[in-house]
């Protein structure tokens, strides 16, 4: 039997790091936990559409921290920075916690699983046929020297009637070295025949610690 597991968690102790960074006891732990959610399902609510990779979470006492990682920074944070402020007073009224927002932008968009994703679905869903998007997807990540890539979209394809899966691959997978820096990600894609599922790994490169 399989035995499936995240490729991110699986790497967590190793070379990844949790995506929320925050300490409780459990008295409150509840509370920390409900104010993560909340703002995670806030920020993807108001950044729909715009391609967003990371949402870390950073807690004190009286601040909480939000750190957004996107292609288009430009997008968030507005001409003046009227948008982040939008945000951040949102947040604020939400969660009833002060919140800070910072914006990072990422330099290589096309070797983050979740804007590789987020590109293809959005493809797929503007009717593009989903082989020609995804090997589109496939040639930019190894242009950008990316050791391999595997991607997997399941479901009513070309509006068959009968749902089906196919993968796609460029280069050699070594999905269970814990040294391989591997980002994952997993989207729906709503298309007129019904819900596509796509999947992204992105082999980066390999981690030494000293």
């Amino acid at each position: 039997m399989w035995h499936k597991v995240n490729p991110i968690a699986f790497r967590i102790p190793y070379i990844k790091t949790w995506k929320s960074v925050w300490y409780e006891d459990k008295k409150t732990y509840k509370d920390s936990l409900a104010l993560d959610i909340k703002a995670r399902a806030l920020l993807e609510k108001e950044l729909t559409g715009i391609p967003i990779g990371d949402i870390l979470c950073l807690k004190d006492q009286d601040v909480l921290k939000v750190v957004v990682y996107t292609s288009k920074a430009s997008l968030i944070l507005g001409k003046t920075g009227e948008n982040k402020e939008q945000i951040e007073t949102k947040l604020l009224r939400k969660l009833g916690l002060k919140t800070e927002l910072e914006v990072r932008e990422i330099k290589q968009p096309d070797l983050n699983a979740k804007i590789v994703w987020f590109m293809i679905a959005n493809q797929i869903e503007k009717r593009m046929p989903y082989k020609r998007a995804i090997k589109q997807a496939i040639a930019k990540a190894m242009e950008k020297w990316a050791k391999w890539i595997k991607i997997k979209v399941g479901g009513r394809l070309n509006g068959a009637e009968i749902a089906r899966k196919e993968t796609f691959r460029e280069g050699s997978v070594s999905t269970q070295t814990i040294r391989s820096d591997i980002d994952y990600a997993t989207i729906r894609a709503q298309t007129i025949y019904g819900t596509l599922g796509l999947k992204v790994w992105i082999y980066h490169w390999d981690i030494f610690k000293k």
